[in-house]
């Protein structure tokens, strides 16, 4: 067993705490990474809190990790020590059903393990996430990081990136498309960014003016405030693809109405409570869609990475030490961060 440090809840209420567990021995298969960096996502405040379901204490999360490769199983050749790698929200799956057979591993039939909060599928042990001095996982589902990006920018790439380019590859954005962006944070900075990169006419829907000086500097080329309804009138019919990255409930009517004919409005926001619906003329009267999407399989997180590497594209983050993270959650709930918080596992006690 290796011995690790990580920041771990114990219950659903209590400031996480340091502690002290071990990884499993490194398999045939295996690599094990020294973690230096992990991005902390909205997704580890709520299930740590058990607003997504049980959980199971202590739990470590974090599932955008940066690190170096410390060694890797005897049955491993696409890693060797010191490689720069990242390991986004899936560990493993079942490498056998049609959505993995098709690189789409984020929808295994059997379900993806998940980095943190599920369990090994060979020992049974809860997973532990990237809170956390190293992590040990199948090759299969590590990846390769570009040296020359800041590697602690990088870490947001492995979940707030992917779950934002997936849907701009799926929809097959590009030069001419009209992209609208719902949501300035972790994930809908990505988009911006990304959707920009690609060459496609952004577009920022937010309820708050003072956002708009930074959305432009994201890449956005228009934004309207979404309260102003002759704003938004004026926006109707000419959009290819809106990213909807709000988690909480809200009006999508009337963004739905700003599609052209076959346009999609893709759901991304974990909202704990139904949106309201939108009216059934809505989608008639434009052959319009509404769709989810969830990050990507491993092959899309690389090509997204490569494309990052390329573009030289990381996220905007504050970088902080481990004991802070307890005010980092605090500070998140209030969307006072922009936009994404990352841990520098440098700075974790070994005690």
């Amino acid at each position: 067993m290796i011995p690790t440090s990580g920041i771990a809840a114990y219950d659903a209420a209590s400031p996480l705490a340091p502690w002290r567990f071990d990884r499993r021995d490194v398999g045939a298969q295996d690599v094990h990474i020294q973690v230096l960096f992990c991005g902390i996502c909205h997704s580890d405040l709520h299930t740590v809190r058990g607003e997504w379901g049980p959980c199971a204490y202590p739990q470590v999360p974090g599932h955008e990790v940066v690190g170096r490769v410390v060694s890797v199983g005897a049955g491993v050749t696409r890693w060797k020590a010191g490689d720069l790698v990242g390991v986004g929200c899936m560990v493993d799956s079942c490498q056998s059903c049609q959505p993995c057979g098709d690189g789409l591993e984020q929808y295994c039939d059997t379900g993806m393990t998940g980095t943190y909060g599920s369990r090994e599928k060979e020992t049974g042990r809860p997973t532990q996430g990237g809170y956390s001095s190293d992590i040990v996982v199948n090759e299969k589902f590590i990846l390769r990081v570009p040296e020359h990006l800041d590697p602690a920018a990088v870490a947001p790439l492995l979940c707030a990136g992917i779950t934002t380019w997936s849907p701009l590859r799926q929809w097959k954005v590009g030069k001419g498309s009209r992209v609208g962006v719902v949501g300035i944070g972790g994930l809908g900075h990505m988009a911006v960014k990304l959707a920009a990169a690609l060459g496609a006419h952004v577009v920022v829907l937010t309820t708050s003016p003072s956002k708009a000086d930074d959305a432009r500097r994201l890449g956005a080329h228009e934004v309207v405030v979404s309260k102003d309804a002759q704003a938004m009138k004026g926006l109707r019919n000419s959009l290819d693809l809106i990213i909807d990255t709000v988690g909480t409930p809200h009006d999508i009517d009337s963004e739905m109405q700003l599609l052209r004919l076959d346009g999609t409005l893709v759901l991304l926001g974990g909202s704990p409570e139904p949106h309201p619906a939108p009216g059934a003329f809505t989608f008639i009267m434009k052959r319009r869609r509404l769709a989810g999407s969830l990050i990507g399989g491993i092959a899309e997180t690389q090509e997204m990475l490569d494309f990052c590497g390329l573009h030289g594209i990381t996220a905007d983050i504050e970088l902080i030490a481990a004991d802070a993270v307890n005010d980092a959650y605090e500070r998140m709930l209030k969307s006072d961060v922009k936009y994404r918080f990352v841990i520098d596992l440098g700075t974790l006690s070994a005690e």
